[in-house]
């Protein structure tokens, strides 16, 4: 143990941990192909229940990864905010995302939910949700953040934090009196799943892998990859 000291104050520090020191065996849980769902819909309800049952951090955070304009992969967290033949979230569409997805619009969402020691990823391509279905969520979104989508030209470089305070006051005054509508810019997408992949940790870094890749029709071809 080292001892600093700061302005006659004695504050113990523990060694510095080496990055290459830092690992854990994974333990919790396996998965086999014989008793996993057949409809890869219905397995990720299965995992993300037990998530939810388990008290899992932020359990609807997934990282969005698109291909930048400047041809690199481009991630960042989003929130998952519905499930039906897709997985739906809702961003501006003139941010850096919106741009990305335009030009290309094919994602991969991945979850990790460290509790259980599982990751899924879903790839797939992605389309842009009815007016209908952004309205509907946008109004069941609190206020602050029904404003804050007019507030943030989101991307884009600004000055400081007062241009985006100021702005806010000047929205909430215009509507105080009025509904808030849904801005042109701002709605939802869904990804169009092409493959699953359920990963569950495993010791010895063995972990189990089962993928599922669309075919034709509604058929699923579901198999094991090496860890």
């Amino acid at each position: 143990m080292g001892i600093i000291l700061l302005d006659k104050i004695s504050i113990q520090t523990k060694p510095k941990m080496k990055l290459s020191d830092i690992r854990k065996d994974y333990t919790l849980k396996t998965l086999d192909i014989k008793d996993i769902n057949p409809n890869p819909f219905h397995q990720f309800k299965i995992w993300f229940d037990e998530a939810v049952d388990s008290e899992v951090l932020e359990v609807n955070a997934m990282c969005l990864s698109t291909l930048g304009l400047d041809g690199y992969p481009s991630g960042r967290i989003v929130l998952l905010k519905g499930v039906d033949h897709g997985f739906l979230f809702f961003t501006n569409y003139e941010s850096s995302k919106g741009k990305e997805i335009e030009q290309n619009p094919k994602a991969t969402l991945t979850f990790f939910w460290p509790e259980l020691e599982r990751q899924i990823r879903i790839t797939g391509d992605l389309e842009k949700v009815s007016s209908e279905e952004s309205d509907e969520y946008f109004h069941s979104r609190p206020k602050g953040s029904q404003i804050g989508t007019w507030t943030s030209p989101q991307s884009e470089k600004i000055e400081d934090r007062s241009i985006l305070e100021n702005r806010i006051k000047e929205l909430e005054e215009k509507f105080s009196t009025q509904e808030i509508t849904r801005p042109p810019h701002w709605g939802g997408y869904r990804l169009l799943p092409k493959k699953f992949e359920f990963w569950q940790g495993r010791p010895s870094r063995l972990h189990d892998r089962i993928c599922f890749e669309s075919k034709e029709g509604s058929n699923w071809e579901i198999f094991r990859l090496a860890p």
